[in-house]
């Protein structure tokens, strides 16, 4: 898979929040690469990059062979504030450059997220950052930097499942040719819906299965979180098969706007 720019992307990643750094991150990270996992996604705000960084080098994990991304924490925000920090953020990782960067969340300040916005295409032409993107962004919020950027997000990390499924946002983004990319795609792991089971169970696939191959043949990148090797493995065992068009209506139509998190619309910081 590409983004507009022409760098490739896996089609499925491995999230790291939550992550506790030494034995679970280091275990988690080389299980991961061993699955077959070469997309790493972090954040400042999860305060864990530096154990992923020692993660990906005890396990002399080559750095050519991993996308490796994290995003601006909403505190760091702001042109000389995002700088100074995703270098720190180098450090941390123990790399020198990055993969994706993106601007976490959108908030309610047009300037704060153009300042910012400024910042990642300063890094992203000086070299330091391979594509540049944004998170939790809406259809308004991505039409502020597209009105006034240099360069246009690659990226739009967002919530994505049967039940917060944004048709708009989805054919917003791709019309922009933005790579949407779908955190939180287990549902937090409540994937007990009998219309969900009962379309794992004519595929003889598990629910997680069946949600991140929804994803998947939307062409949308979806984000597991998971530090446990069976489901590691689990996950990224989606390549041998197809949904078909009629269940992936019928995971389509359970759209209800259900939100894990705040609504970006309307939460500031």
């Amino acid at each position: 898979m590409e983004l507009v720019n022409g760098v490739k992307i896996p089609e499925i990643g491995l999230g790291v929040y939550k992550m506790n750094p030494g034995r679970e991150m280091n275990e988690a990270v080389k299980n991961a690469y061993q699955c077959g996992y070469r997309l790493f996604d972090t954040a400042q705000m999860y305060r864990n990059e530096d154990a992923l960084g020692v993660a990906l080098k005890e396990n002399q994990i080559p750095r050519e062979e991993i996308f490796l991304t994290s995003k601006v924490d909403n505190c760091n925000q702001g042109y000389d504030n995002t700088i100074a920090s995703f270098h720190e953020t180098l450090k941390k990782l123990q790399t020198e450059y990055l993969d994706a960067f993106l601007i976490h969340w959108p908030g309610q300040q047009a300037e704060r997220t153009l300042s910012t916005w400024k910042a990642l295409e300063h890094l992203y032409k000086e070299g330091y950052i391979r594509s540049i993107g944004v998170s939790n962004f809406e259809i308004c919020q991505l039409e502020l930097l597209l009105e006034s950027c240099e360069i246009q997000p690659m990226l739009n990390q967002i919530e994505h499942t049967p039940f917060l499924h944004d048709e708009k946002l989805n054919t917003f983004c791709k019309e922009k040719h933005i790579q949407i990319e779908a955190w939180g795609p287990l549902l937090r792991g409540k994937m007990e819906d009998e219309r969900i089971q009962k379309i794992s169970t004519r595929y003889e696939k598990s629910p997680a299965q069946i949600l991140l191959r929804w994803n998947i043949q939307q062409g949308i990148v979806p984000i597991p979180k998971t530090k446990n090797l069976s489901r590691l493995q689990e996950n990224i065992s989606v390549f041998d098969f197809q949904i078909e068009p009629e269940d992936m209506e019928k995971l389509n139509s359970m759209n209800e706007n259900h939100r894990t998190s705040y609504d970006p619309l309307q939460f500031d910081f």
